[in-house]
């Protein structure tokens, strides 16, 4: 016990080291403290409210852009690794994650089609609301997990469900690819660049309502944690206990869904986060409860995504969140298939 409380410090004391770096880092490199004090030290000024273009340029720099971005980072990827957990949890498979089997997919699709299809149907909304592109996503989501659920009642290989999944999320492409040929070029060259993933684009006006979402979805997960330890034992075991496991079910869905589509809608597909960073939250603490998994992979995720996003933005140009994420993630994955081997 005392073990895995030095672990959430040392975990919750990195996350503050990597954040105040992710802040500080960039292609121009900012001392907060070196800032706060221009700042304070400032003379007003009418034209540039402080003397001194850099330190306004900073402190602009560091209110407008990274400290959002930081925050979007954080949680991101604490979502996307809780909507992990859950998936694994329901679907009792290692490899289930938002990207996997195909909710990110849906969640584009839900964005394509408010997002692009304004050229098509001339009574949709033009520019989209950013509520109503987070509503679209996580729609979009939960239509696509609802689906795979369908087939999960079905089949009971776990190779066979990813392979669906796969394959849900391929005819979500698809569907995006049609709507993709109809987009006027404008909406077109946004759509493509929120695929490549980026969390720069979540200004403070969108900030809440992705907060919102995910705090809705982490209070059911909350909820949860109690009938998820007791799905881990199985359904007959669950319902021994006296867990309704189609309510639970459905409530897992509801949270999955809301924490990656809301993710999904406002910094584009993320790969591999979800389904990584439960392992290795399950490997370093040597258990499955969820009392101790849950919070141990929100922490873990929002650390990573701070990592990738310090190491995307190193360099004078900016690498996709996405391309840093597949990178981190891609080879935890092969560990694990190689692992069952």
């Amino acid at each position: 016990m005392r073990k895995n409380t030095y672990i959430f410090i040392g975990l919750f004391l990195l996350l503050l080291l990597l954040a105040l770096l992710d802040v500080c880092s960039g292609s121009i490199w900012i001392s907060p403290l070196s800032t706060l004090n221009s700042q304070l030290r400032g003379v007003p000024d009418e034209a540039h409210g402080f003397v001194g273009c850099t330190s306004t340029l900073h402190s602009q720099l560091l209110l407008h852009l990274r400290l959002p971005k930081m925050l979007t980072a954080i949680l991101a990827g604490a979502s996307l690794s809780v909507a992990g957990l859950m998936m694994q949890t329901l679907f009792r498979n290692p490899l289930a994650g938002p990207y996997i089997l195909g909710v990110s997919s849906g969640a584009s699709l839900g964005v394509a089609l408010v997002t692009m299809v304004t050229t098509i149907l001339p009574l949709a909304f033009s520019p989209s609301p950013h509520s109503l592109i987070a509503t679209s996503a996580i729609i979009g989501s939960m239509l696509t997990m609802l689906l795979v659920m369908l087939f999960a009642r079905r089949i009971r290989s776990n190779v066979t469900l990813l392979i669906v999944g796969m394959m849900v999320g391929n005819i979500a492409g698809a569907l995006v690819n049609m709507i993709q040929n109809f987009a006027n070029p404008d909406s077109l060259k946004l759509f493509v660049v929120w695929t490549l993933g980026s969390l720069s684009g979540v200004s403070w006006e969108e900030l809440p309502t992705l907060a919102i979402g995910i705090a809705i979805a982490a209070i059911i997960v909350l909820m949860l944690i109690k009938p998820l330890n007791g799905l881990l034992l199985g359904e007959d075991y669950a319902r021994g206990l006296g867990i309704h496991v189609e309510r639970t079910r459905w409530m897992m869905v509801l949270a999955s869904c809301l924490l990656a589509g809301s993710v999904t809608a406002f910094c584009g597909p993320i790969a591999f986060i979800g389904v990584a960073v439960p392992h290795i939250a399950r490997g370093i603490f040597a258990t499955s409860n969820h009392r101790l998994t849950v919070p141990a992979s929100a922490l873990i995720g929002a650390n990573i995504l701070l990592v990738c996003d310090i190491l995307c933005n190193l360099g004078t140009y900016s690498l996709p969140i996405s391309t840093m994420s597949a990178l981190f993630g891609a080879p935890i994955i092969l560990w694990i298939v190689l692992k069952k081997k």
